[in-house]
């Protein structure tokens, strides 16, 4: 009977008004939060508010912790605490770490809650009634840190602290175990050419294109069938498997539900089900792109529509380790860099393809360079009373800046240089720019254009050196307003822009500027209307209060200020 045909919700097709679920993984409840965990978290948090400001109907963004396995039962037994308790207190500090970053989740899921577990226990009787488990005898590595078997080719040998050869992952380097027992396997084997049809009947389903490819090519290798539950004797932590007692829910299987759980799986998830985007780290990507999807085809549901992966971030060229001491907490970062500084470092030096590097260093030149100095510069320069000293959006003047359709012939009809045309066509076609990056899952690309942009503006000010110009002289006067309109308006279009990423410096800036909350929204953006010969309905407005430096510059932190005293835990 296998596979069966899919079940796809009506609501959720394309067009105006249709919903969408946004997801982080849920983050593994063994440990303290890090910068690894709060990139996951602020890739999807802009993904869900750009989508909010571009009016696209209703928006979920899930986020949450895994709470069962054998790494917590083993975790929680180290402190001589309970598994509840210990997930109780690190569920409580990845809420709290999200929450100050600004991450703007709706739902919260706790794999621990009943009603995860109710749903855990309806998708394991989908899959049974599929015909997709079988009991068998299960013997291989399995890695407890990665709470999974792994394949003689992912294995390698290396001696242990006590000089013995032992086998562990190639990947991760965990030490693995020889297993033997007697499980629920799911025939994953079943589901290959699914799978392939699947993507490649889809071809976006997972970006960047890199990971959509080696998927692919896992799917040409050899797919085993998948063990699905752990004896119980073994791992009490976690949901027992339904009719028999024997058996716990294996913890993989029990944490990818969760993206149903929180839209009312079984009940109400047809409302939003399979309208849902992941954001995962490029080490969960197989349970991601082919286990989830096949278990999902299996219990009668559709995959989600995609998958966005990510890579990992270093600390100074080294992977974080606790054993090295480098893992980097958020809590300390957001108090020395600030929220809105960190989130951008972050965002614009993340590249989802490859591995980025994480030092103090990087962050204070990038942060200082682009938001204190280049865009917060610009603000600070052309809202100075000594240059608009009326504190108003002033008037554009087409006289000064005419409307061309080739300005390398522009000469003697303005005072407008062929730089300062080509400025305000890369400037008007930033929001379809960014638009697209946001799409393709490149967010660092969208800021790569707006930081480019913000650097033109401010050679576009300095270049016709409004302080210099009379203000006495009439025409004078007529060239200063427009110099100073034209680069009100690039910074209009930069911090509404900028909303999804720095929302506390993009408000600040907008608020400045005098642009209403109404104003802020993505889908009615409009840069420079006055070139195009319709009004504009800032000219003449009052600027907003000005709250002083939009963004003040950081000073280098102390060293290992950042890193997590994981002894607290």
């Amino acid at each position: 009977r296998l596979p069966r045909p899919l079940r796809r919700a009506a609501s959720t097709g394309p067009g105006p008004g249709r919903r969408l679920l946004l997801s982080t993984p849920i983050f593994y409840a063994n440990g303290p939060p890090h910068i690894g965990h709060l990139y996951s978290a602020l890739l999807a948090d802009a993904l869900h508010r750009y989508r909010g400001l571009c009016g696209a109907g209703p928006g979920r963004l899930s986020t949450g912790t895994d709470e069962h396995g054998l790494k917590i039962q083993q975790a929680a037994a180290a402190p001589r605490a309970s598994p509840p308790e210990l997930c109780q207190r690190v569920s409580g500090l990845f809420r709290q770490a999200l929450t100050q970053a600004a991450i703007s989740f709706t739902d919260f899921i706790r794999t621990s809650e009943p009603r995860h577990q109710r749903a855990v226990r309806h998708f394991w009787g989908a899959l049974q009634d599929g015909g997709a488990l079988y009991k068998g005898c299960y013997e291989g590595w399995y890695c407890t840190p990665e709470e999974c078997f792994l394949p003689e080719s992912q294995l390698a040998e290396r001696r242990d602290a006590q000089g013995r050869l032992c086998k562990v992952s190639l990947e991760t380097g965990h030490q693995v175990h020889w297993t033997k027992e007697e499980n629920y396997m799911f025939k994953l084997s079943a589901f290959r050419d699914p799978l392939q049809d699947w993507l490649r009947d889809n071809p976006h389903a997972i970006a960047p294109d890199p990971f959509y490819q080696r998927v692919l090519r896992w799917l040409e290798e050899d797919l085993p069938d998948l063990s699905v539950s752990r004896e119980r004797s073994r791992l009490q932590w976690g949901i027992p498997v339904p009719s028999d007692p024997t058996q716990t829910i294996y913890v993989w299987v029990d944490a990818l539900v969760n993206y149903l759980s929180v839209v009312g799986y079984p009940k109400t998830h047809g409302e939003w089900w399979p309208a849902a985007h992941h954001v995962v780290g490029k080490d969960i990507l197989k349970f991601h792109a082919i286990y989830w999807p096949a278990l999902l085809m299996a219990a009668g549901l559709p995959p989600p529509e995609r998958i966005f992966v990510h890579s990992h971030w270093t600390v100074s060229g080294q992977k974080m380790s606790k054993s090295l001491g480098n893992v980097i907490g958020p809590a300390a970062c957001i108090g020395q860099y600030t929220l809105d500084g960190f989130r951008y470092f972050l965002l614009r030096q993340g590249v989802p393809e490859r591995d980025c590097d994480y030092y103090d260093e990087k962050v204070v030149k990038l942060v200082n360079s682009e938001l204190a100095d280049a865009l917060g510069g610009l603000l600070n320069r052309s809202t100075a009373l000594s240059i608009n000293p009326s504190n108003t959006y002033p008037c554009f003047s087409e006289s000064c800046f005419p409307k061309v359709l080739d300005y390398r012939e522009a000469k003697g009809l303005g005072r407008a240089s062929a730089e300062d045309y080509e400025l305000v066509a890369s400037v008007a076609s930033l929001p379809l720019q960014v638009a697209s990056y946001f799409e393709g899952f490149q967010i660092y690309k969208a800021l790569e254009c707006i930081a480019l942009c913000v650097r033109h503006t401010n050679g576009f000010f300095q270049r016709h050196k409004p302080w210099k110009l009379d203000r006495k002289d009439p025409a004078e006067q007529l060239w200063l307003d427009t110099i100073i309109h034209v680069t009100l308006e690039c910074l209009r279009v930069y911090g509404t822009l900028l909303q999804p990423v720095i929302p506390h410096t993009a408000d600040r800036l907008l608020s400045r500027l005098a642009v209403e909350p109404e104003e802020r929204g993505l889908s009615n953006l409009t840069f420079l209307p006055r070139y195009n010969g319709k009004p504009c309905p800032f000219e003449g407005r009052e600027l907003g209060p000005d709250t002083g430096v939009l963004f003040h510059r950081l000073e280098k932190p102390r060293q290992h200020q950042h890193q997590i005293e994981t002894k607290k835990l």
